[in-house]
């Protein structure tokens, strides 16, 4: 998949037009988002990754082909943030998620070694609010042993109860990616 940088955007204006079909990436500010995105684009760099969390302050819109977006959403859940930038950013999220027309399915990023968390509930909802299919990614799997990543994945699934799909991730190792890539590839199309 031929990935490019389109635009930074805060506001609605800002957005690229809501034709085609585009994908979100979501996920707490430290689940490995930008990792995610960058694996499954197979495209080393393009969604920046930072070891401080909480970089990514804006949506970014990547175009994967004609009419054809990816979309990395402001991480969720970094307390360190002062209170007026977390209400800047459910703002976004909220006109994001309630006008945008052209989305088709979101990726969820989860630590599999956390699992499914509070905020991580409340962006399925917001995903089944706006007729949005959501696909988990418990990435960082390789840090988890077999049994336990086993029992992450039994677990996420019944609090899921048919709400969302899951799968084992890990951006790092490659585990899941071509998995999350047909995904993407289903969605998109």
């Amino acid at each position: 998949m031929n990935a490019s940088f389109l635009t930074s955007a805060a506001r609605w204006p800002q957005y690229p037009a809501d034709e085609g079909a585009e994908v979100a990436f979501a996920g707490r500010s430290n689940a490995g988002k930008s990792s995610a995105i960058n694996a499954v684009l197979n495209r080393r760099g393009l969604a920046r990754a930072s070891k401080k969390p909480g970089r990514t302050q804006m949506l970014q819109f990547f175009s994967v082909g004609e009419q054809r977006r990816v979309v990395d959403l402001p991480g969720y859940g970094y307390a360190a943030a002062p209170l007026r930038v977390r209400e800047q950013w459910e703002g976004m999220m909220d006109e994001y998620f309630g006008r945008r027309r052209s989305l088709r399915g979101v990726f969820i990023v989860v630590d599999a070694r956390r699992g499914l968390g509070e905020l991580d509930r409340r962006m399925l909802e917001v995903c089944a609010g706006a007729g949005a299919p959501a696909r988990l990614l418990l990435n960082k799997c390789d840090r988890l042993k077999r049994g336990a990543l086993m029992q992450t994945l039994r677990d996420t699934e019944r609090l899921l109860a048919g709400a969302g799909a899951v799968q084992a991730f890990s951006a790092l190792r490659g585990a899941g990616v071509e998995e999350a890539r047909n995904a993407l590839a289903a969605w998109l199309d």
